[in-house]
């Protein structure tokens, strides 16, 4: 039976106030909504349920009976301003200034030019925002705050973190001001100092509100949501874990991404703050797409959303290959497309969407935004080497980070005229491509990693050459050897065999297989295929020679024990050199063993004991004919490739 019933006559009021005191919102709305019911013009019954609403984040509902409130007793202004805020906190800014325009109690007007430099904030409005900021008191401390604030969105960090430091030191040791000072450091990329303060935030709420059930998610406990309360709120722990998850996602270190997302008070999706959304769907969209994809196009149909979202989705759908998606959502949001997107972004979208229909025109136009950021990158490598003269830090280190910033934006527009030569096969003209850009780009770990895979891709003459970049790319990340790609682990193995570096590479084979065993003892239950991948390609080298006996019996001998080495893309590389053996013997090019046929029926006899939930083919989000689930086994295609081996042999 639900408590609303079970109160006896003359409980009901101390019942709520207590629930409320205890912050058990939501049971105070559950009795309050039935007690509206009985006397729906209860000014004390709609005025505490409107404040449960807004404790719990539930702004529409808080809309709602603070304007019925406002209605009823318009003379009593301050649900006029409650109403105001609860429509600002969901986002509908000219219906908050409408509303903030009708209260005229002086005693108000305080908080009114608050929030109305709030909304001009949130609107981008800096001047708008500045006018009403002065208007308020000077000494009051929260003036020292909004200031801080203009300043960041100004993008001037440096002052607004001295502000904000300030603003601690006068109000106190509070969470959003320790969070304020954590994203001024993250945005000066000091990441080290913002994790400081997130520490701070993470351990006072911990010990401050051990009930929102900090980290237990990650350790696998299953814990009730703690609902968007207002002690949630007050604390920064969500905001706090967002910002440590956005660090370490910078940082390429996706499972500590993850791992802070699970680590935050746990909430039903529903329950979910937008930031919190678009950072789930980004961080997870490798494992999870289509989900990935939900949250991100749901996000930028609401009145209001992370800045990046709309960027993010778009250059997801082209990471994906959904270039009409792309060009549907830059045509149904032109409103969103020039606010959201820098001119720069803009182009280097319809370069990409253009590649498909017209490379030559798409090339054309990657050029010129290239020629652009050369012009630039030359005039800031001389104001280096002038600012270098003067001995100046600061100086040095802002003409570097200036440097550093419009470099990155020239790598894409490079890669992306490579990968239109790439889809032509034509490595000699990407290794001409990179030449050129040598003078900029040949300290930078991406233009380094793919010029490696360029001169890799041609094969006998270049092997040499194409270890000299992929070498200091292991060797950069030797004691995280797991950290980095297991084709660019297998290419340098191949460049070794195929270069007589036969030493080399198997002390590479050896140190992955060190690395993988101590991994396994501290996650036993996780798969490592970094070792077993390395082998795969190497087998497949020695197939493509055709060399199969050798090859094939290096590919079967990878996914051993096949419970820890059988996955999607072990299986991807395993059957492409089946298929090739089975081509060859159909045609009577290749000749096996009787042994070696049986040897190769006990291995995909094996995969089909252990393949029957592991996926064999990645399934491509929002895939209008998604793939059988049946079928989609690595169970099925090794039993499949079975019964091609029985046909062939005439079993």
């Amino acid at each position: 039976m639900s408590i609303r019933y079970d109160l006896k006559t003359g409980e009901a009021t101390s019942t709520i106030y207590s629930l409320i005191k205890n912050g058990k919102y939501r049971d105070a709305i559950d009795i309050l909504n039935y007690q509206v019911q009985i006397n729906q013009k209860s000014r004390a019954g709609l005025s505490l349920l409107a404040y449960c609403y807004y404790s719990v984040q539930d702004f529409v509902n808080a809309s709602d009976y603070y304007e019925q409130l406002s209605n009823m007793y318009p003379e009593q202004e301050q649900y006029k301003l409650y109403f105001a805020q609860s429509l600002y906190k969901c986002g509908l800014n000219t219906e908050a200034m409408k509303i903030c325009s009708q209260i005229e109690t002086p005693s108000l007007q305080f908080k009114v030019i608050q929030l109305q430099a709030a909304i001009k904030y949130a609107e981008d409005d800096i001047n708008g925002c500045v006018e009403y900021i002065e208007k308020s008191p000077t000494d009051d401390a929260s003036t020292e705050m909004n200031k801080a604030c203009i300043l960041f969105k100004e993008k001037k960090f440096e002052r607004a973190l001295e502000k904000f430091k300030k603003a601690k030191q006068t109000i106190g040791n509070r969470a959003d001001i320790s969070y304020n000072i954590a994203v001024c450091y993250y945005q000066l990329k000091q990441y080290d100092y913002s994790l400081r303060h997130i520490a701070d935030i993470i351990e006072k709420g911990i010990k401050e509100n051990p009930e929102l059930s900090v980290g237990m998610q990650t350790d696998g406990i299953e814990v009730a949501s703690v609902g968007n309360t207002l002690v949630l709120h007050e604390s920064c722990l969500v905001e706090a874990f967002n910002l440590k998850a956005a660090i370490q996602f910078n940082l390429k270190n996706m499972n500590n991404a993850r791992e802070a997302l699970t680590d935050m008070p746990p909430r039903t999706e529903a329950e979910l703050d937008p930031i919190t959304l678009h950072n789930i769907a980004v961080m997870n969209m490798d494992e999870e797409p289509s989900s990935g994809f939900e949250k991100l196009q749901f996000l930028i149909q609401q009145n209001s959303f992370p800045f990046e979202t709309f960027a993010n989705l778009c250059f997801l759908y082209v990471k994906f290959g959904f270039y009409s998606l792309v060009a549907d959502v830059l045509a149904e949001n032109s409103h969103l497309t020039f606010k959201h997107l820098t001119p720069y972004e803009y182009e280097f979208m319809e370069a990409k969407i253009m590649q498909q229909t017209s490379p030559e025109e798409a090339y054309r136009k990657l050029e010129e935004m290239g020629v652009k950021q050369i012009d630039t990158l030359r005039k800031l490598t001389k104001e280096v080497q002038d600012v270098r003269k003067s001995s100046k830090e600061e100086a040095i280190s802002r003409a570097l980070k200036e440097y550093d910033e419009n470099l990155e934006l020239y790598i894409p527009i490079l890669m992306a005229q490579a990968s239109i030569y790439w889809d032509m096969q034509n490595y000699t003209a990407i290794e001409k491509l990179f030449r050129k850009s040598f003078e900029f780009c040949n300290d930078h770990d991406v233009w380094r990693l793919n010029a490696g895979h360029v001169l890799f891709m041609q094969e006998n003459t270049k092997y040499k050459k194409a270890i000299e970049f992929y070498e200091p790319i292991v060797k950069k990340n030797y004691d995280n050897i797991l950290n980095i790609s297991p084709i660019v682990l297998a290419n340098l193995c191949v460049t070794y065999v195929m270069s007589s570096l036969n030493e080399e590479a198997e002390e590479l084979m050896r140190k992955i297989e060190r690395e993988e065993d101590h991994a396994a003892m501290d996650n036993p239950e996780r798969k490592f295929y970094h070792l077993c991948i390395v082998n795969l390609v190497i087998g497949t080298l020695y197939c493509a020679k055709g060399n199969y006996e050798f090859g094939i019996s290096r590919v079967m001998k990878s996914l051993e024990p096949y419970q820890k080495k059988l996955g999607t893309d072990t299986w991807y590389y395993t059957k492409r050199c089946f298929l090739a053996l089975f081509e060859n013997m159909s045609k009577h090019l290749v000749l096996l063993k009787d042994s070696f046929v049986g040897e190769i029926i006990q291995f995909l006899t094996h995969c089909e004991m252990y393949g029957k939930d592991v996926k064999a083919n990645v399934e491509m989000p929002m895939d209008p004919q998604p793939m059988h689930p049946g079928r989609n086994t690595v169970a099925y295609e090794a039993r499949y490739l079975k019964w091609l081996l029985f046909e062939i042999i005439e079993y």
